[in-house]
């Protein structure tokens, strides 16, 4: 747990206990150093999982575990305390030095046979004292033995009985058991609640057995094979592996490992008596070589593998619960698996309710991020390997499998989660930042240039463009989709202008076969439950939910606000997701408004805000931020109430002032090399549609605009040459195919365009050189956004790729020895570059990461910049870097009870 954890437990626990920090962390608690105030001592505070208080309860824990408190044995470890405290469940134990059994078992793997049965010999005389007392241990297992002196002590007496006996059928819901499956007895394996002292002495004998052997007697890979082999497997005889223990040690484990309770020794003493006896025998002596008891006449009629599945068949019938309760509690993430991104949809739960995946840190020290899968029936999340710097993740409509965004620049990747390396399915999810996998056989994505939903089919094919932005209510984007059972209609967020103000953000229906949209609610994020409800969260993290028909895509009832606290990231994003079973997943912590700052980041990667007071909307899908070349300005393509213009700020914490003042969008902002005029992007002539042209006007903001260029294509990028004699031009491919895009030239003063880039691929992110003579970009080529350079204005003289790792948004150095870009896997890349005569490329460094400074530099920006001694950039920054807060990932299981409830329909 975290600094903030420790400093809440000792503000609940003040003048009882102090937290010095963590010890460790077991399967049901954390455990901490703690002083004990009171009675001057060293002491460790256990505190119980936040998923497991939540399910078992603070008062029925208190109690259970009470009937502890009187355990008095030199082999068991007292209990000293117990309590609850600003949610916090814990109790307090002896702090002991020295190490656990499992320490010693890890580092020597076998004990000596007489000090193996002497620790087994004292256990079972702390297991008979609290047997006698009515207490069953219920988790018996080296973690639990700490060795003080040589002697064991039993630490954690009754915490099993207490979480087990408080919770009952809903612990099962957590994915946690009481029990650790491989000292499990078959009574516990099979789900059984009332067991008795022969349950504890089947886990000693195990313990017994590992000590002597080197691993216990069903091992296994995953805790249903051990449950399995458990219940109606056999084990290898101890003299088999171990020809020296003795008979009557032989003897007492085949007894304690007995399948049917009865057949195993009555008490604990008896298992300690039969150790120390040399002529203890059980049975016919015979090597075990099937199932005791009636299980051996099952066998001799059916072959071990029907037996088997069989028994599992029961097993996971007796687990299967009973409707439970509605139950919240906060997964525990390791340190720094925090799934908050900027933007993006980073958790997601699978159909069945049985897993989540989210977007977290990466697994090595590899730079960005990767997901991670968090099983319900596991402890710890696991790495999912080739996920580098994805987002959005969405499981397919069986679970098998999991689709992603990965970037920059952004494609689209499928997992499955058997084991084979990702597929990329489509290379032009350019902008993109939310996906979802539907029930129609498609995976939907929001793209290219991240303004409309676009789909692919889930096995790879051509992309189709599914919705159109209303140019009457200036909407900007459709994104954060969900397609609805039966692919007929997805529900989406629309965004408008401004951009920033998540308050006027709207849900829609959007019909997938005549690709029109109508308005449902304000509101963002929409999620359908199969409750039958659509779930939405408003921009201060309140979520909400109406009575849906999702056969109509008609709202049938009013909002019910339903709780706070759900994190809203930039642009509506949100980290929410419902599965088919009605288990509800979210991110709780404070929203963000999405806004930017500018900031300057070095080449080590040491983010420093240019005014630490101005924060503003960087617009969407295009941010712009341009240093003037003697330093001392910034352009800036800020949105406001007033629509998107281009803004001056002086540089560092100087005045900000508004450039540009006209009804249309301006945006791409350059300056000229003498630093006198801005040149930009502009839709203000009211062409129709998105077409843009090419203006200027004198930066201090005298004159009047001027129009530059006016071209039949709509000019999405330009860049001048430093003696604006040409133009490098980025404009829409001719083809019409989605996403491509071409680079061209045009000399000054005449009409007709010369090809720079204009094969058959996605050409963009244009950068001339301060000399002019070369011009570096980004295609698709290889199947991925790779960076080239060509010379300029005559391109078909050379061709050089630079990246190889992925490649986006150049920018050259202003020394012209260095070409900078984003790679593949969002970090920034210095590539030396030799340009004298011929181009040629030298050693790539990578500088930092961007993803882990949330730093923007998707494909198709402009929002970094070279500052004008190639020694820092300034940047975006977006989300991480103003204060959000903590955050946690929360799970609330059967929430559809809670909705049919709340929500009538």
């Amino acid at each position: 747990m975290s600094t903030d954890v420790i400093a809440r437990l000792n503000a609940a626990l003040q003048g009882r206990y102090e937290v010095q920090g963590e010890l460790g962390e077991g399967g049901m608690a954390t455990v901490y150093l703690a002083d004990d105030l009171k009675h001057n001592r060293k002491v460790a505070l256990k505190v119980l999982k936040p998923e497991l208080a939540a399910v078992v309860g603070a008062d029925r824990f208190l109690t259970e575990i009470e009937t502890t408190a009187n355990l008095q044995h030199p082999h068991i470890l007292p209990l000293f305390d117990s309590g609850e405290a600003d949610s916090f469940l814990f109790y307090v134990m002896p702090y002991v030095t020295g190490e656990t059994l499992r320490d010693r078992l890890e580092r020597e793997r076998q004990l000596p046979v007489h000090e193996a049965v002497g620790i087994a010999v004292s256990m079972a005389g702390a297991l008979d004292h609290a047997h006698r007392k009515g207490v069953i241990h219920r988790d018996i297992k080296p973690a639990n033995v700490l060795l003080q002196d040589g002697q064991p002590v039993i630490a954690d007496f009754g915490i099993a009985l207490a979480v087990g006996s408080a919770g009952g059928a809903r612990l099962t819901e957590t994915g946690l058991s009481v029990g650790t499956p491989y000292y499990m007895s078959p009574e516990q394996a099979t789900g059984d609640q009332h067991v008795g002292p022969q349950s504890d002495i089947y886990a000693l004998t195990c313990v017994l057995y590992e000590m002597l052997v080197g691993e216990p007697p069903f091992p296994g890979q995953t805790a249903q094979a051990v449950l399995g082999r458990i219940i109606s497997g056999d084990y290898s005889p101890v003299t088999t592996q171990r020809p020296s223990v003795p008979a009557n040690v032989d003897a007492t484990i085949r007894k304690g490992l007995e399948k049917i309770s009865a057949d195993r020794f009555a008490t604990a003493d008896e298992f300690a008596k039969a150790l120390q006896d040399a002529g203890f025998r059980h049975g016919n002596e015979q090597a075990v070589t099937g199932p005791a008891g009636p299980w051996k006449g099952v066998a001799i009629g059916m072959s071990v593998t029907t037996v088997i599945f069989m028994t599992l068949m029961i097993w996971s019938l007796m687990q299967t619960p009973t409707p439970p309760p509605v139950a919240r509690y906060a997964v525990q993430l390791p340190e720094g698996h925090d799934p908050a991104r900027p933007y993006g949809a980073n958790v997601a739960v699978s159909p069945d309710g049985s897993m989540i995946v989210y977007v977290g840190p990466p697994a090595s020290e590899a730079a960005g991020q990767q997901l991670w899968l968090k099983r319900r029936d596991q402890l710890e999340p696991t790495p999912l390997g080739g996920t580098e710097t994805a987002l959005s993740p969405a499981f397919s409509p069986d679970g098998s499998k999991i689709a992603f965004l990965a970037g920059p620049p952004n494609v689209v990747r499928v997992i499955s989660l058997t084991g084979e390396p990702p597929l990329t399915i489509a290379d032009s999810a350019v902008g993109g930042n939310s996906l979802d996998w539907a029930d129609d056989g498609f995976i939907y994505f929001d793209g290219p240039s991240a303004n409309a939903v676009v789909r692919v089919p889930e096995g790879g094919g051509s992309l189709a463009i599914m919705s159109a932005l209303d140019s009457a209510t200036v909407e900007l984007v459709h994104a954060w989709h969900q397609v609805l059972p039966g692919g007929r209609t997805a529900i989406m967020t629309v965004f408008y202008n401004p951009a920033s103000d998540v308050n006027a953000y709207r849900i829609a229906a959007l019909d997938l076969e005549t690709k029109e949209h109508r308005i449902l609610l304000a509101g963002v994020f929409a999620r359908y439950s199969e409750s039958g409800h659509l779930l939405y969260v408003s921009a201060d993290g309140l979520l909400l939910a109406v009575p849906f028909d999702a056969d109509g895509a008609e709202v049938t009832g009013p909002p019910v606000a339903l709780f706070e606290g759900v994190s809203v990231g930039g642009f509506g994003s949100a980290d929410l997701d419902i599965s088919s079973d009605g288990t509800l997943a979210y991110m709780a912590g404070e929203s963000t408004s999405g806004l930017g700052r500018a900031v300057w980041v070095d080449r080590a990667g040491t983010v420093t805000p240019v005014d630490p007071e101005w924060e503003f909307d960087p617009g969407m899908p295009e941010a712009s931020l341009m240093v003037s070349p003697d330093g001392t300005r910034l352009a800036a393509k800020i949105n406001t109430e007033a629509g998107e213009d281009i803004w001056i700020k002086e540089l560092d914490d100087g005045p900000l002032s508004r450039l540009t003042f006209d009804d249309g969008i301006d945006r791409r902002p350059q300056w000229s090399a003498d630093g006198q005029r801005i040149f930009y992007n502009s839709d203000r002539s009211g062409e129709g549609g998105s077409h843009y042209d090419l203006w200027s006007q004198p930066a201090d903001g005298t004159g009047v605009p001027e129009l530059v260029l006016d071209l039949d294509e709509s000019i999405l990028e330009a860049r001048l040459t430093p003696d604006e004699s040409a133009f490098a031009l980025r404009l829409r491919g001719l083809s019409g195919a989605v996403g491509v895009r071409d680079v061209v030239g045009l000399r000054r003063g005449e009409d007709a365009v010369f090809p720079v880039a204009t094969e058959p691929y996605d050409e963009k992110g244009i950068a001339l050189s301060p000399s002019g003579r070369w011009i570096a970009y980004e295609s698709t080529e290889t199947g991925r956004d790779e960076v080239y350079v060509r010379p300029f204005p005559n391109a078909q003289d050379g061709k050089w790729q630079v990246s190889t790792n992925g490649g986006i948004n150049p920018k050259w150095a202003h020394s012209e020895e260095e070409l900078f870009f984003a790679n593949g896997n969002g970090e920034m890349v210095a590539a030396q570059v030799q340009t004298d005569g011929s181009f040629r490329v030298g050693e790539r460094r990578t500088l930092f990461s961007l993803v882990e400074r949330f730093l923007d530099s998707g494909p198709n920006y402009s929002s970094w910049d070279v500052a004008p001694d190639d020694r820092r950039f300034m940047m975006l920054q977006i989300g991480g870097g103003t204060d959000g807060g903590e955050s946690r990932l929360v799970v609330v299981q059967n929430f559809f009870e809670e909705l049919e409830e709340r929500v009538p329909r």
